[in-house]
């Protein structure tokens, strides 16, 4: 199997692997992005983005990763697609082994994110970027004075139903069981008066046409009565997004929610491995947030790499030295 040799390796081709291999990339340092699939993940799914810092306008997810991927390209790093299947991390030297072969690197940087639910829903694939979301965070603002409805009764289901609420016209919180059973957790989004609660209802099946979702049918699981509710927007949070660790082989150590614990500087208990973006399982799951786990993580690895004390960005040029 062939080899080959960086001096940062980078698994994972998402907005925090992209910006994390810009920034080692402009530094001098010999980087590669090792990406699974770019049309995989959750921003290169995103079916509309317009709060991007800097760019105006509306774009798809995909769009801005492509500039993401083609700005880390420009300034020196290697876009290799390739399936990582094991990792090795030893004192000095880690190796990353792909059906392209292994690659080595003084230091790793674990961007894989984290693996969204699989469609299992009538009409959520067919819908998905059309009506159908997993981040209200993202999409509220399109969803003003609109009927939405939020499915699930995780703490991320309430969190994103109060963001909903504050642009929807009425929020349906569909809730598969008894919601006293949250000891008080949903009071706040239940005394919004946006929200309308339906208590142990099962979304059966999501409805639309060409422009989008138009309705869902809901069943009554106590009744065991079906009706369908007019709405434009469909946010569901049945099942959390995991993340990707398994080819870890817990030679790293995971906090209890399954996430990659790091420091400040984004590495893991290992020096010269790092983890940045949805891998960490972090409570904001957006783009930019991704974006400064990258940059933080890379002037983190230049300072490792040259054994610097400390780094002074120059802020006019973006100079690390």
């Amino acid at each position: 199997m062939e080899t080959f040799e960086y001096d940062v390796v980078i698994i994972g081709g998402g907005p925090a692997g992209c910006t994390c291999a810009l920034y080692t990339a402009r530094s001098g340092l010999r980087t590669v992005i090792l990406d699974k699939n770019p049309s995989a993940g959750a921003l290169a799914i995103t079916h509309k983005i317009a709060n991007y810092p800097g760019v105006r306008g509306e774009m798809t997810g995909s769009e801005l990763l492509d500039w993401m991927r083609e700005q880390a390209v420009e300034f020196g790093a290697v876009y290799q697609r390739a399936q990582v299947f094991r990792i090795e991390i030893g004192e000095t030297e880690k190796k990353v082994y792909t059906p392209e072969g292994i690659f080595m690197a003084r230091t790793l940087v674990l961007a894989s994110g984290a693996m969204g639910r699989t469609p299992s829903i009538p009409g959520e694939a067919k819908y998905l970027g059309r009506g159908v979301s997993y981040c209200a965070t993202c999409d509220a603002p399109f969803y003003r004075e609109r009927e939405v409805a939020v499915i699930g009764m995780s703490e991320e289901a309430i969190a994103e139903a109060q963001v909903l609420a504050k642009f929807a016209s009425t929020v349906h919180w569909i809730a598969p069981k008894d919601t006293s059973r949250l000891n008080g957790a949903a009071e706040e989004i239940l005394a919004h008066p946006a929200t309308k609660l339906w208590s142990k209802t099962r979304l059966q099946q999501i409805q639309g046409n060409d422009t989008g979702v138009t309705a869902i049918e809901l069943l009554d699981m106590s009744q065991k009565t079906s009706q369908m509710i007019p709405v434009e927007g469909v946010f569901i949070y049945l099942q959390g997004a995991q993340p990707i660790t398994d080819f870890l082989n817990g030679q790293v150590i995971l906090k209890p929610d399954g996430g990659v614990q790091v420091d400040a500087m984004m590495q893991t208990n290992v020096p010269g491995v790092w983890a940045i973006g949805d891998i960490r399982n972090t409570p904001f799951k957006q783009a930019v947030v991704a974006a400064a786990d990258g940059c933080i993580a890379a002037m983190a690895i230049d300072q490792f790499l040259n054994q610097r004390k400390g780094i002074k960005p120059d802020w006019g040029r973006g100079v690390q030295r």
